[in-house]
Order: C-alpha cells, then structure tokens, then sequence
C-alpha cells in the first residue's frame, strides 16, 4: 500500500473525526512521506460547550493535526452546521469535487457507509460519488458503526498510537467523550492487531480498490 499511494486525502465531517478515525496511520504516513491533506466540513460550533469559545474547535482542529504531522496548508475548513448535512448535500457534493479536482488524490478516508451519525453519512455518501473511481477506505468509530468490515488492516507502531493520543488530547472541548480515554484507543489498536497477529493496527473498510 505504502507505494501505490503518494497524496491521501482524509475527510473529517467535524474536526476531531479524522483523528479518531485514523490519528496513527496518519502519523504513519506523513513519517513515509505521503502528502495528507485533511479536509472537515464543521467546527461544531452550535454544540460546544458554553465554557469554550463557540469557535474552539477551529483552534484545536489546527493543533492537532500539526501535532500528527499535517501542513498547516493542507488543512481544509469549511462551515456547516453541524447535524444539518444533509440538508446541503448538494453543496457537500460540489465542495468534494472541488477537493477532487483540485488535489486528485491517490486515496481517499471517509467514515463507514453503515455510520449512523447523519453528518457522517453524509460525508460518505457524497464522497463515494465524487470519489468512486479512485480508491476509497471507510475509517473505523465504533461508537457510531452498527456493523464495520474489517477489510483492511494497517499495522502501527506504539510512536504512532502515543501521536494520536496526543492530538486527541488537543481537542479539551471533547474531554469529556468517553471515546476520548486513551485507555480505549490504546485497547483498540491492541485489540486490532491481535486480529492480524501484530501488536498494534487501525482498521479500515475497503470500498473502492484502484491499483
């Protein structure tokens, strides 16, 4: 995989969700080299807490992906509102395209078709159609995915998994979501390697394969 693919492109319906979707492989991809771009579509700013700035996530979505090893320029923002996805597809859907035209990556990460956060949905459902003749994999959030193929399994090392608890530990306005504990994120990657007999893994769902 490592050599097929040169510029992957992530898309994070809210900021936080690339990292907790695929924080390690990542990391693990900006240390080979790979172009990552990361692209999200809400700061979330109807749902912060009343104690942070409306705008917090903005703040800690740029720590946080520099902290993985992003470009401060190959991070994307744009501004809906979040839970009201789907009442924009079509506006999604142009946005994606642009991504698509401007940086035609060589692998595209977007969360499960099976997600059921609407947002989430969304964003998969409109990045398979602008990206369905590339290749395209589904990012694992256990806490939404009612069902996820364990397709593909890309193998890390504790460095990667310590960058991703790290980043994660950035967003302070998401402390409080019981899939922030690094304990369940580290028993996560060690639970996905035991899969593949390796010590430490993310895992993906493989939708569209291009080689």
């Amino acid at each position: 995989m490592s050599d097929s693919f040169q510029k992957i492109l992530i898309l994070a319906p809210h900021t936080d969700d690339g990292e907790f979707g695929c924080g390690a492989s990542i990391n693990k991809w900006v240390e080979e080299g790979k172009e990552v771009y990361y692209a999200t579509f809400s700061a979330c700013k109807q749902s912060v807490l009343p104690q942070f700035p409306e705008d917090i996530l903005i703040t800690e979505v740029k720590a946080a992906t520099a902290s993985l090893g992003i470009a401060p320029d190959h991070l994307i923002l744009h501004d809906y509102e979040v839970r009201t996805f789907t009442y924009h597809r079509q506006e999604i859907l142009d946005d994606l395209i642009k991504l698509r035209e401007t940086l035609q990556p060589d692998l595209v990460l977007m969360p499960s078709l099976n997600d059921i956060h609407q947002d989430h949905k969304t964003i998969a459902e409109e990045g398979l159609r602008a990206f369905k003749f590339g290749s395209i994999l589904c990012y694992e959030m256990p806490w939404n995915n009612l069902v996820f193929n364990t397709t593909c399994f890309i193998t890390l090392e504790q460095r990667h998994i310590d960058k991703k608890i790290e980043a994660l530990k950035l967003y302070k306005s998401q402390a409080h979501r019981p899939y922030s504990n690094p304990e369940f994120i580290k028993g996560l990657a060690l639970n996905r390697g035991i899969q593949i007999n390796a010590n430490l893994a993310e895992v993906f769902e493989v939708v569209r394969w291009k080689l």
